[in-house]
């Protein structure tokens, strides 16, 4: 088998995230080298062995390694076709300093909800438009990530909150079109950001981004209704472009905006 190397590297508009990379190498193996951000990562084919504080680690397939930053550690190919991973860098306003430490003695997490919900994260990170959602996403995975450092299981009592609920409610029904992030809500609304997503889905049986993209949707079937042209519909209901609001829109209704314009009597 020819030596391989697939990388995909964006930055996207999401507070906290420096860089996302997708790499497929079949050969290639990391010396040691530092990151001065946290690497959260996650292998979806192969396995990947490296050293941190010369202690060696690996990373089966449902396993969420998170390395701290500023601690050398390197990286080589477990298995014989190589590995395909995909890492979320991100900066200490997700994961403070303090915790350092607690990841260099156990940076390999085996937990099934915690690696569906990185790789929903990445999902929401390669998506235009999704930024509210890939936020909320990592919002909850930053949490569940802080309870594995501190040692405190996920089950502990989450507390309901239907005022915050209602006013970030009405925060998003103000802003359907210009839309709002997660730390500007938070700022707004004087609350934590991962106590604003659970308080919202508690009340409401749905996450803010599903919210706020359900009444884009729902502005953007009046519009097409109304007579007025698909590729004009995307910008005046809140989405980036036509390919955000023909996905979401298909998701949602089951029909492209087209052809939802054309069966309108």
């Amino acid at each position: 088998m020819a030596a391989r190397q697939e990388v995909s590297a964006w930055r996207p508009r999401v507070p906290g995230v420096t860089e996302v990379f997708h790499a497929h190498f079949t050969e290639y193996a990391y010396p040691m080298h530092v990151h001065d951000a946290w690497t959260l990562l996650i292998v979806d084919d192969g396995a990947v062995r490296y050293d941190l504080e010369r202690h060696e680690h690996g990373t089966p397939h449902d396993t969420v390694s998170l390395l701290p930053p500023h601690v050398p550690h390197n990286g080589s190919p477990a298995t014989p076709g190589g590995f395909r991973k995909r890492v979320v860098y991100l900066d200490s306003s997700r994961l403070g300093e303090e915790l350092i430490g607690a990841a260099v003695d156990g940076p390999d997490l085996r937990d099934p909800v915690l690696r569906l919900r990185v790789g929903q994260l990445h999902s929401a990170l390669a998506r235009p438009g999704d930024e509210l959602e890939a936020e909320s996403r990592l919002t909850l995975v930053g949490e569940r990530l802080r309870d594995h450092l501190l040692r405190r299981p996920g089950g502990r009592p989450r507390r309901t909150d239907p005022r915050l609920a209602r006013e970030l409610r009405e925060l998003l029904d103000a802003r359907v079109v210009e839309g709002v992030s997660l730390e500007q809500a938070a700022g707004l609304l004087h609350a934590h950001p991962a106590h604003l997503v659970r308080a919202f889905s508690a009340a409401y049986g749905i996450a803010p981004h599903q919210y706020l993209m359900s009444r884009r949707v729902g502005r953007a079937r009046r519009l097409l209704l109304e007579g007025v042209p698909p590729g004009e519909v995307a910008a005046v209901a809140g989405f980036c472009d036509q390919a955000h609001l023909t996905r979401h829109f298909k998701k949602l209704v089951g029909v492209t905006p087209g052809r939802y314009r054309g069966s309108a009597r």
